[in-house]
């Protein structure tokens, strides 16, 4: 495709992209905070394959599995203070090991260039997600960031999908989700904006198993999917 068709495609469209699984390969910093927890409290840790698919759906769900997997169930009361506590620590770590997917950076400054708008739409808290781009030189590729203290209810409720689109100034009907997860898959498919999964991510049930409209392997996939989906190519 030419650049000016390529423009002429992407501008103005919003990309809306999920952050951990899909943005950046943050397992080994989540899941190390949560071994680390788990340890203070005499449990036994989680091995990083065992614990991955569970990361999508955040860090009190990443806790109270943690704890479910080791036999020793959390009751409701004792959730929060151990988020406290991960939360924390986690943000003292948050890029030890973190890095963005191979081909991600090059991919979203294309679609920027392009003149898409493009916004992270994450169940992470809005200042870790900051911290955490911040830490990669990620945050200039975004417009905004809305995670889940920024929306009126988290993904997969479309409201957080399209708080995100509104946010800077887009529209649903000229908008994708990329994401890794349920999650994802939800709040798309409720919001009725066309979906793109990754398949390297964090999530239980397989990407292509989620109703995507497209599934990749790589970023360098990226910009043509979008372009696809925003009726741009030829089918």
């Amino acid at each position: 495709m030419g650049t000016d068709r390529k423009v002429a495609a992407l501008s103005g469209a919003v990309i809306a992209l999920d952050l951990d699984g899909t943005l950046v390969d943050t397992a080994h910093d989540l899941v190390g905070t949560l071994n680390w927890l788990l340890k203070a409290e005499g449990v036994a840790p989680m091995g990083l394959d065992e614990a991955r698919p569970f990361i999508g759906r955040g860090a009190r769900w990443l806790i109270e599995r943690g704890f479910q997997a080791a036999d020793a169930p959390l009751e409701p009361t004792q959730v929060q203070p151990l988020l406290d506590r991960f939360l924390v620590r986690y943000e003292a770590h948050i890029a030890d090991e973190s890095r963005p997917f191979p081909g991600c950076v090059v991919a979203l400054e294309t679609l920027k260039a392009s003149g898409a708008k493009l916004v992270v739409c994450t169940n992470k808290l809005t200042g870790l997600s900051d911290t955490l781009l911040d830490a990669l030189d990620m945050s200039r590729l975004f417009a905004a960031v809305i995670g889940s203290d920024r929306a009126p209810a988290i993904k997969p409720d479309p409201r957080h999908l399209l708080t995100a689109i509104a946010e800077v100034g887009g529209d649903p009907a000229r908008a994708i989700m990329v994401g890794d997860a349920a999650t994802d898959a939800g709040a798309a498919h409720a919001a009725r904006v066309p979906l793109i999964l990754v398949s390297f991510g964090y999530t239980e049930t397989p990407a292509g198993e989620l109703g995507a409209d497209i599934v990749i392997d790589h970023y360098e996939e990226l910009p043509d999917a979008c372009m696809r989906l925003l009726g741009a190519c030829e089918a």
